[in-house]
Parts: C-alpha cells; structure tokens; sequence
C-alpha cells in the first residue's frame, strides 16, 4: 500500500456501530462511516453479485420449513387475525391460499426472532425495513413449491413425515427417544394442530425433493476459474476524497416550523428502545435456617445399601496380546523371555497389544472368562503370564499396576457417609426452600416481604434495555448478578410480579420484579431538538456535497488530478485519500473493507464515480487510475478454491431460476390491501 493510507485507519472510516446513538444523546456530526462487507471466502466479493435473495430461498426451502413450524409457529390453526380490511387472504398460490393470520403470525415470530439478536428492535421498525414483505415472500415461496410438488404428482408420504416428526429434538422424551405424549404435549402448548404440522412438514420435504437436484454437482469450467483465480491476485490503485455534509451544511439554522415537519416525517428514526427497571436482591445458601443432622439409623442404612462400595477390592491395568492357537500363544511368550517387550513380540506378528483396565476379577470375568480372570489375578505385577483360554483365543498379558483397597467398618466410613448425606439433606432442604418462596410468588407474594424474609435489601437498577445495558450510557452493564435474569425480566407483562431465579446454580439465587415499565417510542421533539436540527443540517449538506461532487467528478473525467479538483471546491475538506493495494488484502480485511475501496475494486480502470454516504453523512468520490491483473500457475490450489466456489454459486444460480419459474408456472396474485392491513395491525395502526 502506498504510503497515504488514510482511508483505512483514520477516524472518519470508523465501523457504523460507533456512529450509533440513542436520541436524544448529544449530537454533532460525526464522520461518515463504511457500511460492513463480508467476505468470508476470497470469491465473496464476486458471490454478492449472485445472491440477491437466494440465500433466504434455498434455506427456507431445503431446511427452513420445519423450522418455521415450530420457531416461527406460522402453522398455527388459528385464525383469530382473520377479518382484517382486504379480506382474509393475502395471497393465491395457485390453489393455495396464504391467509392473514398465517402472515401475521409469521412476522411476528420473524420479528421475535430478529429481536434476540437487536433487542432495541421495534415491530414498526420491522415492518418499515421490510421485513413484513420478507416473510411474505418466504411464505409465497414455500406455498408455491409445494403447489408445484403436487400439481406433478412429488409428494411426502405419511411414513417419511412420521420420521421427519421423530428427528425432531422437541418431541424426545427423557430417554432420548421420541415420545407420543411430548408430542401431543407440544402441540397443545402451542395451539398448532397436527394436520397443519404434517402439512407444513410435508411442504418442506417436497421442497427438498425439487430444489435440491436441481443445485446439485453444477460445474465451473476449469478456464473460467482460472481466470477468476488470476482476478484475485490482481492490484489496482486510485484514490477517494471524502465530501462530508458537514462541511457543506447551511449556517442559518431551521426554523421550528420546518424541524416539527421534519420531525414528523422521519418520527420513526428517533424511537428510544424500551427500558425498564428491575428492583432485586441476592442470596445463598445461608438464607437455609438450620438442617438436621443424619441419624444414626440413616447412617446405617446409607452404609449397608452401598457395602459393595466399603468391601475390600482390587482392580488391576493390563496389556494384552490374544492369539488364536496355544501354540502361537507360547511362541510369542518365548520371544518375550527371550528380551523382546509383549508390544515388539505382537508386531512381528502384525498385531498390536492393547490396554485393559482397571478392572475388578469379576469386571475381567464378565470381559473375558473365569479363567483369565483367575490368571491376571495371580499373576505377579510387571511379568508377562499365560497363555489363559479365552472365548475370543489365548491371551498373554502382563500386569501393569495393581490398586488395592481395603474394606472400612462402619466406623470408619462414617465421616464420609455423614458428610454426603449432610449435603443431600441442604440440597433438599434448599430445594424446598426456593419452592416455597416461589409458592408465596404464585399466590400473589411480594418482593418486599421475600426480601425481609431473606434478611436482604432490595437494589433497584438503573432504568435498562432489552441488551442488559444502562439506558443513556450504553458501556455500562446491568449488575452482573442480572446477567441472566435480564431477558426474563423484558419478557414480564406488567410490573411488581416477582420470580426467582438462580444466579449460580445450587449456590447464588436473586429474586426479582420490574417495578417501572417505559414502552419503546419515539423521543419527544422537546427532549431531542438538537438531534433534529443536526439531521435537517446534514440532510441540506448533503445535497451540496453532492453538487460538489458532482463537479469534482466532471473536473476528473476531463484529465484534472482527483486532489486538484477537490481543492478547486474552495471548502476545508479531508486529504484525499491514495490507495494501492492488491485484491487479496482485500480479502484479508474480511468485513471491515470501507465502502469505497469496496467500490474501488467493482470499476473499469480510468473511470470515477461517486457513493453516498449512510445517513446523509456526504459524499464519496472514488478514482480508479489503474489495475495490474494478477498470474496464477495452473498448479495454484487457489485454482481448486475458486472452481469449488463457483461451482456452488451456479447451483444456487440454477435454483434460484428454477423457483422463479415455479413461481410462475403456479401463479401468483398477491392481495395489497391485505397486506397492508395486516402490516397496519401488527404495528398498531401508527407510523
């Protein structure tokens, strides 16, 4: 890389996550961030170009749709959101129809989904970034391939659903295997019907059965991967000037009228996630009055129900060697007397000796038989004896070690038996314990009576958010002891309902309620006036910084230097950026290659082009002065890579075609005023 590398450490190219603020937190107008790139595999840049949604398709279609009976719970037979402007469907797959209530409840598993991973999440922020129309089109997908399945006759008989139902994790009972009782259990729990169930299985499995051939052993010409192989190696260098709206915003200030408008518009961008304060208070063990101590009796019962555990005992190690013929059995006892080891003298046969134990006389018997047993248990420490028959042949062992114990009297096995069946009596007293608090919480019990009984002090937290964190100073965390209570406590449904929960098991416990619930909602305009007014500046600086790039570009495309024409501008703006560097660090950089060096390897040599900065930050300009293709040797492994990747891009290629024509084969009518209603009732009817 050149020596000017400013565009890859200075500040103004930090990661969007470190531009992010809650409303109302002081504002400014911080540098323009790049966007996250992922680039996993070196052709990651080329596979963005064939994705589109077909990442999302193929999962949904291949392993997606029994995940969707049970973790979007779209499959439900209710259809209590039926009724809704529009009609009660929102789209006609062929002969199917998706209903209103199936959408809706899909989004809103899809949005409970989303939500673990951004708690600060809202349903009108789900919808608004189109994640009504996601799901959607994920639901369309799956009808559509299994209206296809059976309009040509590929079906999912009942026994392949059977096993299908049985692999499922959620209906094994405690042995592991599945269970009819679990399994009804589930369904109930979940108000899901077994005929939507098996439907909604059998779409899936039809599913597998058209895509999955059809994305199967697609090939990439050797040719062309070693051209995409050479593309890799290839170096280019230009140079990115950074336009900032900042720079170029208006000196007046807007007016009230026009920051209310604006405010009004864009009301959304300025939701506060929902916050809530937990009141708490820890204990342990010690909270436990008194336990009695073991009887005498329950001593003595303890002690004879496990004797076999106080009898004297020996267990021995072993290598051994098993032959099948005396005579080769004493061959090989011959070459062991004579100074080979028993692992030389098994190799010259082409066998190996093996290690055996610790075992008891009676686990050896079981292993083997009596009669070797009788011999490892006579036969010195260290020395190589046998031969002993067996019902696999002879064996040659030696004895590696020998551990002997012996047998304890009550008496002296009493310290041992009191102190476990002492912890067994805390642990039960314990559990018993925490049942009755929970019983008291069950029956209407309150936190401050708990904690008086505890002999504990309720804390309150600061107000929180949904990600465990200090609302307002979000590098704060909750207490640690909230650590896991925290999701629990956002899932209450009103406040002052304590429960309990254990910090650490068996030992640190914390009971818990919400005393104060703030719903997630857009900031006052009062409290957040200043953010607005930098948003109208940057947005006005934007369209200036746009037109100012705009002549930088025609200055560049005319033979100007990128550098000259930026200070043609006559406006105090960042040092333009030169940039030489090769794909294959680009590559290495992995995702946290800079929107514009991102560009910078998508244009033709000579061009110049312009990006957007996110979030009306400004504008860049990007120069590509010129690209130095790259050479791979026909033996590079790079060549196999690259072969195997696109390779799997074409197949997904291939199915993503197949489903688009499936799509219209089947034919489908959407209902947009469904839709729309549906979308309007999961948000609340407001914007």
């Amino acid at each position: 890389m050149a020596a000017e590398t400013g565009l890859l450490s200075a500040p103004r190219l930090q990661p969007v996550a470190a531009l992010s603020k809650a409303p109302g937190e002081p504002s400014g107008i911080p540098p323009c961030p790049p966007a996250a790139t992922d680039t996993n595999f070196m052709l990651q840049f080329f596979r963005n170009f064939f994705n589109s949604r077909l990442g999302v398709a193929i999962t949904l279609a291949i392993v997606g749709v029994i995940g969707l009976a049970f973790a979007l719970a779209d499959v439900s037979g209710s259809r209590s959101f039926g009724g809704v402007s529009g009609g009660d469907r929102v789209a006609m797959v062929g002969k199917a129809r998706i209903s209103t209530s199936e959408l809706a409840q899909a989004a809103k598993s899809a949005f409970d989904n989303a939500r673990e991973k951004n708690p600060q999440l809202t349903m009108k922020l789900f919808v608004a970034e189109g994640g009504l129309s996601q799901t959607l089109d994920q639901l369309i997908d799956r009808t559509a391939i299994a209206e296809y399945g059976r309009i040509h006759g590929i079906v999912a008989g009942d026994r392949l659903i059977d096993s299908e139902i049985a692999k499922i994790d959620g209906f094994r009972g405690t042995d592991g295997k599945f269970s009819e009782t679990v399994y009804r259990q589930v369904l109930q729990q979940r108000g899901l019907s077994e005929a939507a169930v098996r439907g909604d299985i059998s779409a899936g499995l039809i599913a597998r059965q058209v895509l999955v051939p059809t994305a199967f052993g697609a090939v990439m010409p050797t040719e062309l991967a070693l051209r995409y192989a050479a593309l890799l190696k290839e170096r280019r260098s230009g140079a990115v000037a950074l336009l900032p709206s900042a720079a170029f915003a208006p000196a007046a200030a807007p007016g009230d009228g026009e920051i209310a408008a604006y405010y009004a518009q864009h009301r959304i961008e300025y939701t506060r996630p929902e916050r809530r304060v937990i009141r708490y208070a820890v204990f342990d063990g010690t909270a436990l009055k008194a336990v009695a101590a073991p009887t005498e009796a329950e001593i003595a019962a303890r002690y004879t129900a496990n004797k076999a555990n106080y009898t004297a005992l020996e267990k021995r190690k072993l290598t051994q060697l098993i032959l099948p013929t005396e005579a080769a059995a004493r061959a090989v006892l011959a070459e062991i007397a004579g100074g080979k080891s028993i692992e030389a003298a098994a190799a010259t046969k082409g066998l190996a000796a093996a290690p055996i134990g610790p075992l008891s006389r009676d686990e050896l018997a079981a292993q083997s038989s009596s009669t070797v047993a009788d011999a490892v248990f006579t036969a010195a420490r260290g020395r190589v004896s046998g031969p002993a028959k067996g019902p696999l042949g002879w064996h040659v062992f030696r004895v590696d070690s020998v551990d002997q114990r012996a047998a304890r009297t009550l008496d002296q096995a009493r310290g041992e038996i009191v102190a476990a069946l002492s912890a067994e009596k805390r642990r039960a007293a314990l559990t018993d314990y925490l049942a009755g608090i929970e019983d008291k919480f069950d029956q209407g019990g309150n936190m401050t009576d708990a904690a008086k009984d505890l002999g504990v002090t309720p804390l309150l937290t600061d107000p929180l958010t949904a990600d465990g964190k200090v609302y307002g100073a979000p590098t704060k965390p909750a207490p640690a002891d909230l650590a896991r209570v925290v999701s629990a406590a956002f899932a209450m449904e009103r406040t002052n309902h304590p429960q309990l929960a254990e910090i650490e098991p068996g030992k640190k416990f914390v009971i818990f309620d919400v005393t104060d619930i703030t719903p997630s909602a857009p900031a006052p305009l009062a409290e957040i006036k200043t953010d607005v007014t930098t948003d109208i500046q940057l947005q006005k600086g934007a369209a200036l910084s746009r037109a100012a790039a705009d002549k930088a570009v025609a200055a560049v495309r005319k033979g100007t230097d990128l550098g000259a024409a930026i200070a043609a501008l006559g406006r105090p703006l960042p040092q333009v950026d030169r940039v030489d560097m090769g794909r294959e660090q680009l590559t290495a950089m992995r995702q946290q290659v800079p929107p514009p060096i991102a560009l910078l390897f998508s244009m033709a040599q000579g061009t110049v082009k312009l990006l957007a900065a996110p979030n009306n930050r400004g504008w860049y300009v990007v120069a590509l002065k010129a690209i130095v293709p790259g050479t791979v040797s026909p033996a590079d492994p790079l060549i196999g890579q690259a072969a195997k990747e696109l390779g799997q891009i074409t197949g997904r290629e291939y199915a993503e075609a197949f489903r688009r024509a499936i799509r219209a084969e089947v034919g489908v009518t959407r209902n947009e005023a469904a839709i729309r209603a549906v979308g309007t009732q999961l948000t609340g009817g407001g914007n």
